[in-house]
């Protein structure tokens, strides 16, 4: 049994087999210690819709010589945490300046100069860069700003000081510091016409003050009471009320004052005396403005959005009244210098420039700026092709968004509602339709008719729209005259378009579901969920007395597949109901394990997204209908929103915490996390897969996320809720949206992830490596004789003769051209110099070749270079091997073959050599003793190979007779 075991272990010692890896041979491949840190998968690349805010903007105008278009005109608006400037001529962006630290309380223009005041520092912007600031030494907030010639004058939040720096220097120090008494609190400056150093300061106890900034000494103060009232009557208004509004007349001496209540006085500063009261009803006094092309006509602006002109000729008679000119307070009137316009800026996100085309005519509105004033909470892409995009608001206006340039972005009509607002004396909001709670598209029959549905909060119909026509469609669906009259009407909870366009869809709160058709208005068909199925029951565990209230169902989701073949609703209580499009009835009810909020389909593949209360999204595939994935979105917050990309391998979820997430479907994994400064209620996938769209709580801007993936190399992998990063809301960025693509340019990963699945160049040093290049490389190499021969061409080609401009004949009856034949005489001409550089030159692979057999351990750089070349050019390189440079290349290949790589190069080069220098080598006793070690290393790694070989087509037979 001994010998038999002996017998045994040599048998097994011979037969080829797979060694253990060694690791001092092999090069393993590189692993970090640490991954490096989840890269973020959208980049923040712009924000829309953000037109101003509550702090007034500056208006500029400039005069060209020669210029026929009359002065241009700039305006500058505050958006926050930065600030644009705007073409008055059509209104278009010239400017976007970068973001600071803190929100901007005031600006202010110095011919190019653009300064801001942000926190305790006030910054000066040349063409949009930062170029210098100044900093309150006291550490307060700066309130109010104003350019003062070379000096620049601030007010701190407190009101309680003034301070004043020169600007004209490099230095920009801080030269002055003025403190006001106890009981006087500054709030804004004016500098008086024609009034060397001083400026009038006015207060929130209702007083104002003419200083010197130069002797830094109070001039004279001018008492609230002589500011509202008149002498005689200062008993009956002894309550003070702050200035809120100081601006210059055209008149030298006279200044305009705007206080809380809403009086208007307009005041002689020399003679201390009020020469008119106005009074505004329904608010606070905001802006004022002198108009100065010779009209005397004051413009004033109140906290309630209303705009009135007064004639100054007749004692302050009111001309107009413009109600409702913005839908939320005023923050800054300016009439243009010269010109009957008036621009106004409101609260409600908007510029807005009225034309006063003749003292009785009502001022019309000529052209603006505008977006939501109330932040959006609901948006979708409009269209294929990723540039439009739909956003409702609780301002109750739907608006239509363009990505690719802001000034195409309007707001859809509802109508003539100012007319109607005049006649019944209401306000023009209050006729707006709700808010809007569902929103549904497609744009197959968009130029035929309406290609929009909306369903608004607490009512029972359906509105179309048409983005053609930028206006509300002609139908109104009602759900309550489509159902029967004994059964109650629901709330319309969710719409949908079919995507062939030809049919729109809702769902009540009673769980019936109608469909119209959208062109002629015609209802068509009815679905019903129908009574609660007994594994809910069973679920929720419902009493006798709410088992008759769960008959009626709220639908919560509504879509329908791309072929029209089915319609799927989901319903509070948790059910996925799928109906025959055709004959209307339920074919199957999923029964999910929590209720259903909302859903999403994406036609394209068929998923089914819903969002369940237990925050996970599952994943439905409506052709099995059967659950495929589950997502569990954390247990933080309550899911807002989801949306699927184009290609339904992502799937991107929002939720309450403040996180967007981004899942893999495929994998089910989560491959991206961040966590925005304020709650997302709403995103929207581009249909290109270019980029993600989020509206915000916080915000009425729409925001853009560009996809990292479309433009540079990002490495996924599953992550943890603990990989979630921190990331800024985009902000506006560049001139024109022309060059906004630029900003691409930054969306590059800086640091590109190690591949942790990188493959070394040899995985273990006793398997047999090749080079990884196409065999025909190698085949014609060997066959490069037979190759060229073939391609020989037959006769050598003939150049063409060049004939004369006029071509002599030569006598005779056949007609012959006279044509003198020039004979080239080609002379060679070699030098013995020439002659010895070209002997003593080497090339390339005889360098490499010299530099190998020096360095013995490593032939890379000369198999690198020799597979870079072509076959002719390897075959050319070979011819051309002297005698030491023949013997270096029979090492090399020997200590390629050892070193295993490069196996079937070796095999062919070998072969060529031997071809070309037989004769060489024969006649030479060191090539032949070089040769026949080769020989020698050929036959072991030959055998080598081939009895691995033998040993694996032996196993393969194996494994197949079995089967």
């Amino acid at each position: 049994m001994a010998a038999r075991n002996d017998e045994d272990a040599e048998m097994i010692e011979a037969r080829p087999r797979k060694r253990i890896r060694s690791s001092t041979k092999r090069k393993r491949a590189t692993s970090p210690t640490h991954l490096p840190r989840v890269p973020i998968l959208f980049a923040p690349f712009r924000a829309l819709g953000l037109i101003t805010n509550h702090i007034p903007f500056y208006i500029q105008t400039r005069s060209y010589k020669d210029a026929t278009e009359g002065p241009r005109i700039h305006i500058l608006t505050c958006l926050g945490r930065s600030w644009a400037l705007w073409e008055g001529g059509k209104m278009g962006l010239l400017f976007v300046g970068p973001e600071v630290q803190d929100p901007i309380s005031c600006l202010v223009m110095d011919g190019d100069a653009v300064w801001a005041a942000s926190g305790v520092h006030v910054i000066k912007y040349l063409r949009g860069k930062e170029v210098s600031r100044v900093s309150n030494p006291l550490q307060t907030p700066l309130a109010f700003v104003i350019l003062f010639g070379t000096q620049l004058l601030a007010l701190t939040e407190d009101g309680a000081r003034m301070l004043i720096w020169e600007v004209s220097t490099n230095e920009q120090a801080l030269s002055t510091t003025i403190q006001f008494d106890i009981g006087f609190t500054a709030t804004s400056i004016l500098h008086p016409a024609t009034y060397l150093n001083k400026v009038l300061i006015a207060s929130k106890e209702g007083d104002m003050q003419l200083w010197n900034i130069r002797t830094q000494t109070c001039i004279h103060k001018f008492s609230n009471s002589l500011l509202r009232t008149l002498p005689s009557q200062q008993h009956m208004n002894s309550l003070s009320s702050p200035i809120t509004a100081l601006t210059q007349s055209p008149a030298i001496d006279v200044v305009g004052v705007g206080f809380m209540s809403g009086e208007i006085s307009v005041y002689d500063v020399r003679a201390d005396e009020r020469l008119m009261r106005m009074y505004m009803d329904d608010g606070g006094i905001k802006a004022l403005s002198f108009r100065s092309d010779g009209h005397p006509i004051l413009a004033s602006a109140s906290s309630s959005g209303h705009i009135a002109l007064w004639d100054l000729d007749s004692g302050g008679r009111l001309l107009h009244l413009i109600r409702g000119a913005h839908d939320g307070a005023v923050s800054a009137l300016e009439w243009v210098p010269g010109q009957p316009v008036l621009i106004s800026s409101g609260e409600d996100n908007s510029v807005k420039q009225w034309l006063y085309e003749s003292p009785t005519a009502v001022p019309r509105l000529l052209k603006f700026r505008s977006g939501h004033h109330a932040p959006p909470h609901l948006i979708r892409f409009y269209g294929e092709d990723g540039k439009q995009l739909l956003s409702a608001s609780a301002d109750r206006t739907l608006r239509y968004i363009s990505v690719v340039r802001d000034s195409r972005s309007y707001e859809m009509s509802q109508g003539s509602l100012a007319r109607k607002a005049t006649t019944l004396s209401k306000p023009l909001t209050s006729l707006k339709f709700p808010p809007i709670t569902s929103i549904s598209c497609s744009s197959t029959r968009s130029k035929d008719w309406d290609d929009v549905l909306t369903a608004h909060a607490d009512e029972m119909c359906v509105r179309s729209w048409t983005v053609l026509n930028k206006r509300v469609g002609k139908h109104t669906f009602n759900s309550a005259e489509s159902s029967k009259k004994k059964s109650p009407s629901g709330v319309v909870k969710c719409v949908c378009v079919t995507a062939c366009g030809n049919f729109g869809l809702a769902g009540s709160s009673t769980g019936e579901i109608h469909m119209w058709n959208m062109q002629s208005g015609l209802k068509r068909k009815s679905f019903k969920v129908g009574p609660c199925p007994q594994a809910v029951i069973d679920r929720l565990e419902l009493s006798s007395m709410t088992k008759s209230k769960a008959s009626e169902r709220s639908i919560t989701g509504l879509a329908s597949d791309a072929l029209n073949r089915a319609v799927i609703a989901t319903t509070s209580d948790g059910t996925v109901n799928f109906f025959d499009f055709h004959t209307c009835t339920l074919d199957q009810v999923m029964v999910l394990p929590t209720p259903a909020s909302s859903m999403m389909l994406q036609r394209d593949s068929g998923l089914l997204a819903v969002v369940c209360d237990d925050m996970v999204v599952r994943i439905i595939d409506i052709e099995t209908r059967r659950i495929v994935r589950e997502l569990a979105c954390g247990v933080h917050g309550r899911i807002l929103d989801i949306a699927f990309s184009s290609d339904s391998r992502w799937i991107v979820v929002t939720s309450l915490d403040s996180v967007i997430r981004t899942f893999d479907i495929p994998t089910g994994q989560l491959i991206n996390a961040f966590r925005t400064p304020s709650v997302a209620t709403s995103i929207a996938f581009s249909p290109t897969n270019d980029f993600l769209a989020t509206t915000h709580v916080d915000s009425v801007g729409i925001f853009l996320w560009a996809n990292r993936s479309q433009y540079s190399e990002v490495a996924f992998r599953a992550i943890s809720e603990d990989d979630i990063a921190e990331v800024a809301l985009p902000s506006m960025q560049g001139s024109e949206e022309d060059e906004a693509l630029e900003a691409l340019e930054k969306l590059g990963v800086e640091d590109k992830p190690a591949d942790v699945f990188s493959t070394p160049s040899q995985l273990d040093g006793d398997l047999v490596t090749l080079t990884l290049l196409p065999r025909a490389r190698w085949q014609t190499l060997l066959n490069l004789e037979v190759i060229q021969q073939r391609n020989k061409p037959k006769e050598p080609p003939k150049k063409p003769e060049h004939a004369p401009f006029f071509l002599p004949t030569l006598p005779g009856v056949e007609h012959r051209f006279a044509i003198e034949e020039k004979k080239q005489e080609t002379q060679d001409k070699h030098t013995r110099r020439l002659d010895k550089i070209a002997a003593n030159s080497q090339s390339t692979l005889q360098k490499l070749l010299v530099e190998s057999d020096k360095n013995s351990s490593s032939n890379d750089a000369l198999f690198d270079y020799i597979k870079s070349l072509s076959p002719a050019a390897i075959d050319l390189e070979l011819r051309l091997l002297a005698f030491n440079s023949l013997r270096q290349f029979l090492r090399a290949i020997k200590r390629r073959l050892q070193s295993h790589l490069d196996f079937e190069a070796v095999q062919a080069l070998q072969n060529v050599v031997l071809r070309i220098h037989a004769d060489v080598i024969i006649e030479n006793e060191d090539l032949r003793m070089e040769l026949e070690e080769l020989v020698k290393v050929q036959k072991k790694e030959s055998g080598r190979v081939l009895d691995l070989l033998a040993s694996s087509l032996g196993t393969l037979g194996f494994v197949r007779d079995i089967q």
